[in-house]
């Protein structure tokens, strides 16, 4: 292969290199191209062909069903790895040490108390509010009770705001649950795993003791690792084109936060639920809604299936399913809405339409059955999906400052008016 494309615009040649990534990825090289052309510049929009970056931390190949942080599969992760070993592999490029890891979950749980004045903001937000929008704005409000900025070239500084976000966020998830359910306010037990604390803090009673179920400990566990990253989606490259203009980490993140709230992105799983919502309210009827998924002239789309990256099996679907399996055995639910969620997943993994098309269940139809087997409300599905993304987020933050990326500042192509007169209000 040559190492160099070449562009010819109006009998014009124009040479850029070609590079290529450590899974054979090959890319051209544009960024000379409006010095070299004289301002000529590419529309891509959506960016579904552009590289923003170059990264080490996740690699993805849609039509394989490949994901691997840092190298290692996602499915070897997922079984032989918890989350906070996950989180400490993205962000420092490593699997922990013991001792590493340790003293890792002993700094977070050090910085797992937040500001008694965070409650207070958090009083100001009627029970009707979105826990996206009540999380988006308690993570922004860490920032005023944390002003100094990161020392991005001191180590101990960018570690100090690692494990301080890693703390603190939790807790700011369980509070916005516990705001809904109109529970009092919970800091957890430092005694406990990371997970194990995120349950306890998001569930206990106040008039009970609570007990902690491995077989969710583990499905949670397992969710939060397939979440955790997943190359530059759209939140993530929110947090890196936000973080490029030298914004702090707690502001990137409350940044992607809001990006990974719309139903395209992370608010998948919730959609999932609310479309089997419907589906009961119709009469439960599967097959028809089957049909109508197939009819190109029914506006019906059936949400948790196929995805717009993996043109085959979604790998953490794959994973994911042997956890659903295993928390409707355990707690032995009887929810028709659970049971309409199987009928969709056996009718498509077995009709020609479906599998011919690859189109699966993805990791969002499977989450969004085990959170409602949790007992976590439709709306909070999100909130869980920003726990888990919350180390890749911390990754690719890091990733970008330790690189010195320059700010973003994508193109357009201008299609408004030419220039014209300005006309006096009594002539318009």
């Amino acid at each position: 292969m040559s190492d160099k494309a070449i562009l010819e615009i109006n009998a014009q040649k124009y040479e850029f290199p070609l590079k290529t990534g450590t899974e054979n990825e090959v890319v051209v090289d544009i960024s000379n191209l409006r010095s070299l052309t004289g301002g000529i510049s590419t529309l891509d929009s959506g960016f579904k062909n552009t590289g923003s970056c170059e990264s080490a931390i996740t690699f993805l190949d849609g039509e394989k069903g490949i994901l691997r942080y840092r190298g290692y599969s996602i499915e070897e992760l997922a079984e032989k790895a918890d989350f906070l070993e996950v989180a400490f592999l993205l962000i420092f490029g490593e699997l922990p040490t013991r001792e590493q890891r340790d003293k890792f979950h002993t700094d977070i749980k050090a910085q797992s108390v937040v500001d008694e004045d965070l409650k207070k903001i958090l009083e100001a937000f009627p029970k009707s509010a979105h826990p996206m929008g009540v999380l988006s704005s308690l993570t922004s409000a860490l920032t005023a009770f944390n002003p100094s900025s990161v020392n991005v070239n001191s180590e101990e500084d960018m570690y100090k705001a690692i494990v301080k976000i890693m703390g603190k966020f939790p807790v700011l998830v369980a509070w916005t649950h516990r705001k809904k359910q109109g529970l009092p306010l919970d800091y957890g037990d430092k005694s406990l795993g990371y997970v194990e604390n995120v349950l306890k803090m998001m569930f206990r009673q106040p008039n009970e003791e609570y007990v902690q179920n491995k077989v969710l400990v583990d499905a949670l566990d397992k969710l939060l690792i397939l979440h955790a990253d997943h190359e530059q989606n759209c939140s993530t490259s929110t947090v890196r084109i936000v973080g490029s203009s030298h914004a702090g980490l707690f502001a990137s993140i409350s940044a992607g936060i809001s990006a990974l709230w719309g139903p395209l992105h992370g608010g998948a799983n919730q959609a999932v639920l609310e479309m089997l919502e419907a589906i009961k309210l119709d009469g439960g009827d599967t097959k028809k809604y089957m049909a109508k998924a197939k009819d190109k002239d029914d506006p019906f789309r059936l949400m948790g299936f196929g995805h717009r990256v993996y043109k085959n099996f979604d790998p953490r679907a794959r994973i994911i399913k042997k956890a659903a399996d295993e928390v409707l055995d355990d707690l032995g639910i009887e929810d028709p809405i659970l049971d309409i969620a199987k009928g969709l997943e056996q009718e498509a993994l077995k009709d020609s339409y479906f599998v011919d098309r690859k189109l699966y269940p993805n990791v969002d139809f499977y989450s969004g059955i085990i959170y409602r087997g949790m007992g976590i409300p439709t709306d909070m599905f999100t909130v869980m999906f920003a726990l888990g993304r919350l180390p890749g987020w911390i990754a690719q933050w890091r990733e970008m400052r330790l690189n010195k990326e320059p700010i973003g500042r994508p193109r357009q192509l201008y299609v408004g008016a030419t220039e014209r007169p300005f006309l006096e209000i009594d002539k318009r």
